[in-house]
């Protein structure tokens, strides 16, 4: 048998479940693992080991006296550290939250903690959540396990790279421009976004968020097979109406037809011919599965994604500034000076705007969907960028900011995104592609993702260097 922390949650759950393994087994051998490999990588920055011991005494009690078991039974995960968790503070990567401890767990976690998973850490994210790297001042630098020279990616950096390396079969993540599925792809395994409204999502540690926050920002999992995504996703989404956005939304509909666009070229974006490549190789290997192939225009990236600035940073700028300046921390003042010179100051005006152009924005992507069921486009336009590469000047900062359109314009939208590691270059840097779907169709992408999964040798933990 593998060691039980580099099995998936699916094979986890079974083992446990059928008394093979204990509850308290895997939760040591996922803590020894963690107390091995964390250290080199600074991916979980709080352990909840005490905690998740305990869990695991009582599962196997649970099931000794024949107890119903949840669908994540003994499975150890991470929840990021921006998410409430009782006895753990909120800090979102800040010094002026390290004392703001959760009296009550967030929807996410409740949901996890109901269907008997193990929580064994949180994971890192940059100051404020705010870029796609992953450093703060409070927890450090958080380094990806296939390659320390590049990034882990942001802002779920931290849980992307516990989950590469084994420390949990799931990771917990958010993502309002691509903080899922950015990670997903630095670190080599899957990411998935969902709908706005498919997983309740609200910290009752802070006030409510304001409304570009609000529309756009989503929890979701991370993990390395495509099965452990479509089980994390359906413990998370369950019923929770403290967010008003939450819906009690099916997974299952009508199959549409197979029919996906295939999107290399995207106005506003410069794609790698490596991740031409990549994108035009899985494309074949899904006509092979019986899916049908073709290249239209893409629907419009860049308008949808200058809204998403607009609600996103001109927000932050507005409420954020004074808490930035409190902060202090050197990544997060370069990033707010950088994102307010891209965003400009918004009025009322540009404000209603965005939210008025959403409806007319949804309505020509819905039309894109009604053609095709998926679209098979870059996760960014760049291979994962060498590490803290937005920090070393405008230039650079723009470089990386306008690579990530294709992580941008989804979330102004409310869609669901899948980011689905296929390869690594000769160089060791993780290679994927992004697909994204109709609104509440998680499922199609679920399906895509098993279908294309075969073509590929199973997501192994890496060990880091």
């Amino acid at each position: 048998m593998e060691e039980l922390w580099a099995l998936t949650a699916a094979e986890i759950s079974k083992l446990f479940k059928a008394k093979e393994v204990s509850a308290v087994e895997i939760c040591n051998d996922t803590i020894e693992h963690i107390e091995k490999i964390n250290p080199k990588i600074n991916a979980i920055v709080v352990d909840t080991f005490v905690e998740a011991r305990k869990t695991a005494s009582t599962l196997d009690e649970k099931l000794k006296n024949k107890e119903d078991l949840g669908s994540l039974a003994a499975v150890p995960l991470t929840i990021k550290v921006n998410t409430d968790q009782i006895g753990y503070a909120s800090t979102n990567g800040l010094r002026i939250q390290k004392e703001l401890i959760a009296t009550k767990d967030s929807p996410v976690v409740k949901n996890l903690k109901s269907s008997d998973a193990l929580i064994v850490g949180r994971t890192n994210t940059p100051a404020f959540s705010i870029h796609w790297f992953t450093r703060n001042s409070l927890h450090g630098h958080s380094l990806n396990p296939h390659n320390d020279k590049i990034t882990p990616g942001g802002s779920s950096g931290g849980a992307a790279a516990a989950t590469a390396s084994g420390m949990g079969a799931i990771g917990h993540g958010t993502d309002i421009a691509g903080s899922i599925r950015y990670p997903a792809y630095a670190c080599g395994i899957h990411g998935l976004r969902p709908s706005l409204g498919r997983v309740p999502m609200i910290n009752y540690t802070a006030p409510d968020r304001h409304i570009g926050g609000q529309i756009m920002a989503v929890s979701g999992p991370l993990a390395r097979s495509i099965e452990d995504l479509e089980i994390g996703l359906k413990v998370m989404s369950r019923e929770n109406f403290d967010d008003p956005w939450w819906a009690p939304i099916p997974f299952s509909f009508k199959k549409p037809q197979r029919k996906i666009a295939l999107i290399t070229e995207i106005e506003g974006l410069k794609v790698d011919p490596i991740i031409k490549n990549e994108l035009e190789m899985v494309a074949k290997k899904l006509e092979e599965a019986g899916w049908i192939i073709e290249q239209p225009k893409a629907p419009n990236f860049q308008e949808a994604a200058k809204f998403q600035a607009t609600l996103w940073l001109g927000e932050f700028r507005r409420t954020g500034g004074e808490a930035i300046k409190k902060e202090n921390d050197p990544d997060a003042n370069f990033i707010f000076e950088q994102m307010s010179r891209r965003c400009p100051d918004t009025s009322l005006e540009s404000f209603m705007d965005a939210l008025q152009n959403r409806a007319r924005i949804s309505r020509n992507w819905n039309k894109f969907f009604d053609e095709y069921s998926l679209i098979l486009c870059p996760v960014t336009g760049d291979l994962p960028f060498p590490d803290l590469k937005d920090l070393e000047s405008q230039d650079s900062f723009d470089l990386v900011f306008d690579s990530m359109l294709p992580q941008i314009a989804p979330p102004y939208l409310g869609l669901p995104g899948l980011s689905f590691s296929t390869n690594k270059t000769p160089s060791n840097i993780p290679l994927g592609v992004q697909f994204i779907s109709r609104k509440y169709r998680e499922d199609i992408l679920l399906d895509v993702g098993y279908d294309l999964e075969q073509f590929f040798p199973k997501i192994l933990p890496v060990f880091p260097n």
